[in-house]
């Protein structure tokens, strides 16, 4: 784990609020956003890049969220039949701006959506990007919509990134909070079905065509993101947003990966487990800690969880990951730690019985070090202490 600091085509290379059926009556302006916040009456998610902050809206269907850095994301949910579709809300969205980006229609997770780039002039020239998708409906009937702005002055090309990282955040149904996001899916659409091998199993599991191609994007633009809060107060959220993402993104991924190792490991028992989500646990780290070792010193360490599963290779914290999303496939309760003093990252896991714990919201979590043959539980006295570390809840 590095610690230091016509067809449109998105470039290739969170704050966690919850827009749901319950309305609070009121958020203050200036609330920091990485607090949960219930505000729609239709649910979806958003995941900003940490520092963004609640500065107004209707508290019903309008809301606005600075960074404080010159990023500026607005969104607006529109009543089923307001707009026929995406592609008219974002036409509309579009004149009265006298925008002047390019629109690309595409679906995403079944519901239509629309990507289009932002270019309007002003007082202050802005640009960046807008998202217009579906949300939740009965099959058959029009849908609400959703708009999304994500834009700042355009003198600041470094804030690309984090207006990309906001809408790619959006998950604009429930069924999208484990999916990858509408920028990812629109830049790296998923292929046709194809079996890869598991690395050092003699087994294989189904993935999409580009997936690893994908994940890595994302990995590689939320830690160009990371980077920007080295030095911020609130690097431990930043650490925790960014695991957060790649969680998201990894998560459907994997689901045949998962099924197939645990099935494997089901065949593998002579006898009923006397504790079967341990002895899974134990299974799946004992594959994790026979990766090639891997570490990337000009960037981010992590290598995307299909190439690790795949190829076998990568460094702490992509291991821990991967561990940790297997193991919740299998309804075991798994987490992550980090540590930037001990540039290092280690796998958490809710069970019962002997080994070294970490405190995790309460809950006293069994480690495990992935990097290193060693048994579930046992932590090196040279990286032990708890201050230095950072304890990442997974979803």
């Amino acid at each position: 784990m590095n610690t230091q600091s016509g067809t449109m085509r998105l470039p290739r290379r969170g704050l966690y609020i919850f827009l749901a059926i319950v309305a609070l009556g009121g958020i203050p302006a200036g609330k920091a956003a990485a607090e949960p916040l219930y505000l729609s009456e239709w649910i979806f998610r958003v995941d900003f890049p940490e520092g963004y902050a609640y500065t107004g809206g209707d508290l019903e269907k309008r809301f606005s969220f600075s960074s404080g850095n010159g990023g500026t994301v607005d969104l607006v949910a529109y009543d089923p039949g307001v707009y026929e579709n995406p592609e008219a809300l974002a036409d509309d969205i579009r004149a009265r701006l006298k925008n002047r980006g390019d629109m690309s229609t595409f679906e995403y997770r079944g519901k239509k959506a629309v990507f289009f780039t932002l270019d309007f002039s002003g007082s202050v020239p802005l640009n960046g990007w807008g998202l217009c998708v579906e949300l939740d409906g009965e099959q058959g009937k029009p849908r609400p919509l959703l708009a999304a702005l994500a834009y700042g002055p355009a003198a600041r090309p470094e804030l690309q990134i984090y207006h990309l990282s906001a809408l790619d955040s959006i998950a604009p149904t429930q069924g999208d909070f484990y999916a990858p996001g509408p920028v990812t899916e629109f830049s790296y659409p998923r292929g046709e079905p194809v079996r890869l091998s598991l690395a050092g199993t003699g087994l294989s599991a189904v993935f999409r065509a580009g997936e690893a191609e994908a994940a890595q994007a994302l990995v590689d633009r939320e830690f160009s993101v990371l980077t920007g809060y080295a030095d911020s107060p609130l690097w431990k959220e930043a650490w925790t947003r960014f695991y957060r993402a790649i969680y998201r993104d990894s998560y459907d991924r994997l689901a045949d990966a998962a099924f197939i190792l645990e099935r494997s490991w089901n065949r593998e028992q002579s006898s009923p487990a006397e504790d079967p989500s341990r002895d899974l646990a134990r299974f799946l780290l004992e594959w994790v800690q026979g990766f090639a070792y891997e570490r990337d010193f000009m960037g981010s360490d992590f290598v995307n969880l299909i190439t690790a599963a795949t190829e076998g290779r990568g460094d702490c914290d992509s291991r821990a990951m991967l561990w940790a999303i297997l193991l919740q496939h299998g309804n075991v309760p798994a987490a992550i730690m980090v540590s930037r003093e001990y540039s290092h990252a280690m796998g958490l896991v809710d069970l019962e019985g002997p080994g070294a714990r970490f405190d995790l919201n309460g809950k006293k979590m069994i480690v495990a070090e992935t990097t290193a043959v060693v048994p579930l539980g046992l932590i090196g006295a040279s990286v032990s202490d708890p201050l230095y570390w950072v304890g990442i809840p997974l979803p």
